[in-house]
């Protein structure tokens, strides 16, 4: 016989079951994701951000928190963020923070593209005019910069576009957005309020999620009404290799590498077989090129600097009287200076580290012309060269030929000018003539 199911039971089993997953996405949707982004927007902090943005959608978060201090980075890093701000099915929120902080360039961008734009007071945000990847050219070359222009104007009407369709699709100061981005233009937090670019102004967190609860924000998929009212804040930060890749990204750090790595491949074709120095190099130099892949790099500042190396090597084979290491030493300053394709102070290569590097470059160079002139001027010491001036001792009579002690080693010897030279006697080699050393007494010298 078959049993019969308890209905009672049943449907208490459904409601509970239900009530189970009623309370796990409770716990879910009360919890505020909250990332820190604190330096230049580039391809590793774009990675971060979006990774930050799915997990949020994907764990069912209330809403994610971006504290954000930025001086700025690259357009099409930017573009990529935005993109996810305005697809996300979580609320975003952007808070530019602590007092002193700025939401510059790039940070404009990500801020407006957020559902809500908080700010702390004593903070600013502006000077959003784009930066992109360097072509480099010849200073000076009128049709060079011409062209250089048209483009500049191109990327600037596509950002500008880009941050009018921002403002408008997040109701914010389209006018105002338009001029951060043409004129550079920068405001106070308080302005930023005044004016309408950003939402509220917060001192600290729990003030912002207190202020921000009961917000309707439009999402894709419909209006949500939050809930930040003790909420758990969970905090996710960059792990290990995305920190290492991002420090890497700074410029400073990869024209460090890019010298290391230059000076390893010299060191190594100056001694062949030495392996470490031409190692080292490489990997100096491969790291230096994944930083320069999220820099705007101009391509003259580098060819600059590798005519500079080059000069220089050329001066220690080719002795030019310096004109040669001066050739490259302006050389490389220049390149340094130029690396950089950029008028954003914190994507340029600071000039405490340039200044250094090429008196250290220098100094490095002139010191092994130097130890190359001495080299030359230094006595011959080995191979029968070396062996003029020896003092040695005489093992058989000379008359005029017998054997000598030279150095340590036996050797046919003959007296100078047919002497005879006793057993024990000092000589001194004058020439040698093959495997025949030419000798005559030493103490005639002292006489």
């Amino acid at each position: 016989m078959k049993k019969r199911l308890n209905k009672p039971l049943l449907w208490m089993a459904i409601l509970a079951t239900g009530a189970g997953m009623i309370g796990i996405a409770t716990a879910r949707s009360g919890e505020v994701h909250r990332i820190r982004i604190d330096g230049v927007i580039n391809p590793i902090s774009t990675k971060f951000i979006i990774e930050a943005v799915e997990r949020a959608e994907e764990e069912g978060a209330e809403a994610l928190l971006i504290e954000l201090d930025t001086p700025g980075g690259l357009l099409e890093a930017t573009r990529d963020i935005v993109q996810e701000f305005l697809a996300a099915k979580t609320p975003i929120i952007v808070y530019v923070s602590p007092a002193g902080a700025r939401a510059g360039s790039a940070g404009v961008f990500i801020t407006l593209a957020a559902h809500i734009a908080v700010m702390a007071p004593g903070s600013n945000i502006g000077a959003a005019h784009p930066v992109t990847i360097g072509g480099g050219g010849m200073p000076g070359a009128e049709q060079d910069s011409s062209s250089r222009q048209v483009m500049s104007d191109k990327v600037t009407n596509d950002a500008v576009a880009l941050i009018r369709s921002i403002a408008e699709a997040r109701g914010r100061n389209i006018e105002w957005a338009e001029k951060a981005v043409r004129e550079s233009a920068a405001i106070t937090a308080t302005d930023a309020l005044s004016m309408g670019v950003i939402d509220l102004l917060a001192p600290d967190v729990d003030s912002l999620l207190t202020a921000i609860n009961g917000r309707t924000v439009k999402l894709p998929d419909g209006e949500r009404i939050l809930n930040t009212i003790d909420v758990t804040i969970r905090l996710f930060e960059m792990n290990w290799s995305e920190r290492l890749f991002n420090r890497l990204s700074d410029p400073n750090i990869a024209y460090i590498f890019m010298l290391l790595g230059i000076y390893g491949l010299i060191f190594e074709l100056s001694n062949p077989g030495a392996i470490l120095p031409g190692v080292v190099g490489v990997i100096c130099l491969l790291l230096a090129f994944f930083a320069f892949q999220a820099l705007p790099i101009n391509l003259v500042g580098l060819l600059l600097i590798l005519v500079g190396f080059i000069l220089l090597i050329l001066e220690i084979k080719v002795p030019s009287y310096g004109i040669l290491t001066i050739g490259g030493v302006v050389a490389l300053f220049l390149g340094s200076v130029m690396l950089i394709d950029t008028t954003l102070p914190a994507l340029k290569i600071s000039l405490g580290v340039i200044i250094p590097a090429v008196i250290a470059t220098a100094a490095f160079a002139l010191f092994a012309i130097g130890m190359g002139l001495r080299a030359q001027n230094r006595k011959v010491t080995t191979g029968s060269e070396g062996l003029i001036g020896e003092v040695g001792e005489v093992l058989t009579e000379l008359n005029p030929t017998g054997e000598v002690l030279v150095s340590g080693e036996y050797w046919k010897a003959e007296a100078a000018g047919n002497q005879t030279i006793a057993v024990g006697e000092e000589v001194k080699v004058t020439k040698m003539i093959r495997m025949k050393l030419i000798v005559e007494p030493a103490k005639s010298d002292d006489q």
